[in-house]
């Protein structure tokens, strides 16, 4: 960021010992506005996806399963091998270049709308709420001392989270193990002890972060948060407060707030900007900033200061704004430049990339053929000096249902197969096939390149693979 341009946050610490004071407990308030209701709907899509993904199945197959002991990985419909990890590196390049692109457009959209953090931080606060009551209710009950009133409400508060943490763990599980298997473990108590080491390990990490964390997470644990700024320039939307319209902030009463609307000049209202210190950003903003002290490390981009400032503009009959998305350039008069050289190129390579592993997960053999060659030794003579080589065809049925399929040669050496080279392939079976490929006495010489072609039943060609045909040198 550029030094004097932008107003940075620092914190001055007295005497070294307030560095490692507890931090005050937020109570973020409850907001409605359009932000609010566009994350409201990003967790119910994204937690929708985590919650019934397991539970979806096509052709009998769980819609998105992480089968580590088989290998596969079954998403959507779609079966993946460990020969298909190039896909899965290309997937996590478009995640890392995707949050480049979107944070260089507008900022922390991730934290804002998607970060797993903040979603599961948001179903906790909903529970809080429901439980606890409003903002002025849990901050009464806090202070409080115990008593059987505050015991009952905290006790259940604690209930609900871990029930809802433990129904977290146990869907997360269900990502690796059959979720239908699962749950009928659990309901019949034997479950195995990896499972419920993650169950129990995965419910502990959401109650921790989620419900006792929560902003702690953010401002301190998250790495995110500290590199941003590299992928920030001048024409990046980021949530300002409008410092020339705003101050001098000031408390106004209604009838200098009535002489405003009826462009009567009141000196003491006339000399305030349009902020009126209501600190309805402050209160409901879920890392408990001030957006209005400047652009700071701690702020997750959720909008929330948006909404809160935008319903205290209308009741006051002044123009929205004062808190919004904006660029450092637009603040500073200048015109703004959204669409600039850095978005439009990591546009063109994410769409690049997408379409590479889009061609990639269409172009995907159906089979993965591997020949190993017998390993005791190279070739060996039979009758008449005939020189055979024996090979294990390794083949893996990729797709969703059975094939029958046989093997071939596609080479010029007089080379013929001896026995069967045929066998029926149930969907995802591995299989090891034995292969021995004979030439006759003096017929090939030396080291010769030999390909493996698999058909289907229909002469269609599935697979190929390279292997190597070897004779004597000599007589």
């Amino acid at each position: 960021m550029n030094a004097g341009s932008r107003k940075i946050d620092v914190r001055v610490v007295d005497g070294g010992g307030a560095l490692y004071a507890k931090q005050p407990k937020v109570y973020p308030r409850e907001i409605d506005g359009r932000f609010q209701r566009l994350r409201i709907a990003a967790v119910f899509w994204l937690l929708g996806m985590f919650y019934a993904f397991p539970w979806i199945s096509i052709g009998g197959q769980q819609l998105v399963l992480f089968d580590l002991p088989a290998r596969r990985f079954h998403v959507f419909g779609l079966t993946f091998w460990p020969q298909d990890f190039y896909l899965l590196t290309l997937l996590l390049i478009i995640a890392a270049l995707s949050l480049f692109f979107f944070t260089a457009l507008a900022g922390r959209l991730w934290c804002g709308y998607a970060c797993p953090q903040t979603v599961w931080t948001e179903v906790f606060l909903w529970i809080e709420r429901r439980i606890e009551g409003d903002r002025n209710a849990r901050m009464r009950l806090d202070k409080e001392p115990w008593g059987r009133a505050k015991v009952v409400r905290k006790a259940a508060k604690h209930v609900a989270w871990v029930v809802f943490a433990l129904w977290t763990g146990f869907t997360f599980v269900g990502f690796f193990t059959p979720i239908r298997e699962l749950g009928a473990e659990v309901l019949q108590l034997r479950l195995g002890g990896w499972e419920s080491f993650w169950i129990l390990f995965y419910s502990f990490a959401t109650w921790g972060n989620a419900g006792m964390l929560r902003e702690q997470v953010c401002k301190y644990m998250c790495p995110y948060a500290r590199f941003q700024s590299a992928m920030f320039d001048r024409d990046t939307l980021v949530i300002s407060y409008d410092v020339a319209r705003g101050e001098p902030r000031g408390h106004r009463s209604r009838a200098q707030l009535r002489s405003v609307d009826a462009a009567v000049s009141v000196p003491a209202a006339k000399a305030l900007g349009d902020c009126i210190d209501c600190r309805a950003c402050v209160q409901v903003c879920p890392t408990g900033i001030d957006i209005r002290d400047g652009l700071q490390i701690d702020c997750i981009a959720c909008a929330a200061c948006i909404d809160a400032c935008d319903a205290v503009m209308d009741k006051v009959g002044l123009a929205r704004g004062l808190i919004r998305y904006t660029t450092e350039n637009e603040l500073g008069g200048r015109p703004r430049h959204i669409l600039r050289p850095r978005v439009f190129l990591y546009a063109g390579v994410l769409c690049a990339l997408v379409a590479a592993f889009s061609w990639g997960v269409a172009a995907r053999a159906p089979l993965i053929a591997e020949v190993l060659h017998d390993r005791n030794a190279l070739f060996r003579t039979v009758a008449a000096g005939a020189i055979e080589n024996s090979y294990a065809v390794k083949l893996a049925n990729k797709s969703d249902h059975a094939v029958a399929l046989s093997l071939r040669t596609d080479t010029t050496l007089p080379l013929r197969t001896i026995g069967s080279a045929s066998v029926s392939l149930d969907a995802g079976e591995v299989f090891s096939l034995p292969l021995t490929l004979r030439a006759d006495r003096g017929s090939v010489r030396g080291r010769k390149p030999v390909t493996i072609v698999v058909v289907a039943a229909d002469g269609s060609e599935l697979a190929r693979a390279k292997a190597q045909f070897f004779a004597p040198e000599a007589p």
